[in-house]
């Protein structure tokens, strides 16, 4: 291989690893853009290849700008952190989001209400596309999904349209549960929702800040090392704590579900180089392997849990994601034999404690 060759097998390589460090776009949802009814989404077991930054058989050292290859810094320049809180703190746990009937609780989101009809909270509504020729949109509808609004006052919706004679748009409800209907109590309008900070660090900021310094996450000790010790971590991640510019210091997160913290960083600082944070994760990638499949084999044929999503990793503590309208009795129950405290859930009705 000539020279330009290798260099350009450098480049290619260092761009491969950059676009395996980028969030992916989420697929498109045929179903759920062309139907009012919420398609349920089978739980799928995380790929061990996801659950690491980046797989690389060539030990190439990576610049933060992911744009050239340079040489390793001296082991003493690495500024490892370690957080010895969990990358989750502050989630609602599953007791947090329990209701039973005759608590009051709060939906916020899309309202469809049919003529004659209670007005109903919807976890999807039909969303026309330019594709759509006008009128040939279906009429929104989600009686056997979604969640009666007793009292609910149509004059006051926010953003509402006509669609195939159906009102639709969004509202901020708050009421009291029982049996999937919300007895109104208070009507506001639509909240729109914190945004979401997947580049939040467990660990503090190094005295001075994270530095702009090379990273060796994909050379193939790193990745060998991770690979073995799947039993042990709760997943990787990379970090941008100042953006994503060129330039910007790039963080390697790491959770550690099992075993000492220190012990760990002090083993893994023998073979990395660059920024890293070392935090307490929940559930480890085996563990979670684990857990998915059973929870995919528990759900077959339960739709009456309301489920929507989930499988796979959260985005810090190895905790599996599951995405439901209700975490009611019944989908307490369901989940409890696999362990509350293994998964993230989100849920449209939330009590109001």
């Amino acid at each position: 291989m000539n020279p330009t060759d290798k260099v350009d097998d450098l480049l290619a390589e260092a761009g491969a690893q950059w676009r395996a460090s980028q969030p992916s776009a989420p697929e498109p949802d045929l179903d759920r853009i062309m139907s009012t009814k919420p398609k349920r989404r089978w739980l799928v077991p995380t790929l061990a290849a996801a659950s690491v930054a980046a797989i690389a058989t060539a030990a190439l050292t990576i610049l933060p700008d992911h744009n050239e290859p340079t040489v390793a810094p001296p082991a003493s320049q690495a500024t490892p952190q370690i957080a010895q809180g969990t990358a989750a703190t502050g989630k609602p746990t599953a007791d947090d989001l329990l209701v039973r009937n005759g608590d009051k609780v709060e939906v916020n989101g899309q309202i469809v209400i049919a003529p004659g009809k209670d007005a109903m909270y919807c976890q999807v509504m039909a969303t026309t596309l330019p594709v759509i020729a006008p009128g040939a949109e279906r009429a929104p509808s989600c009686d056997e999904d979604g969640v009666r609004l007793i009292g609910f006052d149509a004059a006051r919706l926010t953003g509402a349209k006509i669609i195939k004679g159906v009102s639709v748009g969004d509202a901020h409800v708050v009421g009291v549960w029982k049996d999937r209907t919300i007895t109104v109590e208070e009507q506001t309008a639509y909240r729109t929702p914190p945004a979401s900070n997947l580049d939040a660090i467990a660990c503090p900021a190094p005295a001075g800040g994270w530095q702009s310094k090379p990273s060796n996450f994909s050379a193939k000790a790193v990745q060998d090392f991770l690979d073995a010790k799947q039993n042990v971590i709760s997943g990787t991640r990379l970090k941008y704590p100042e953006g994503r510019s060129r330039k910007a210091p790039v963080v390697f997160a790491i959770g550690v579900a099992h075993g000492d913290l220190d012990a760990f960083r002090k083993t893994f600082e023998t073979i990395y180089r660059g920024n890293l944070c070392i935090y307490r994760g929940k559930v480890s990638l085996t563990d979670n392997y684990r857990i998915t499949d059973s929870v995919n084999n528990l759900l077959a044929g339960r739709d009456d849990l309301g489920i929507t999503a989930g499988g796979g990793q959260g985005p810090d503590d190895g905790t599996v994601p599951m995405t439901l309208l209700v975490l009611d009795e019944k989908a307490r129950d369901a989940f409890a034999p696999l362990g509350l405290a293994n998964f993230e859930f989100t849920v449209d009705v939330r009590p109001v404690r």
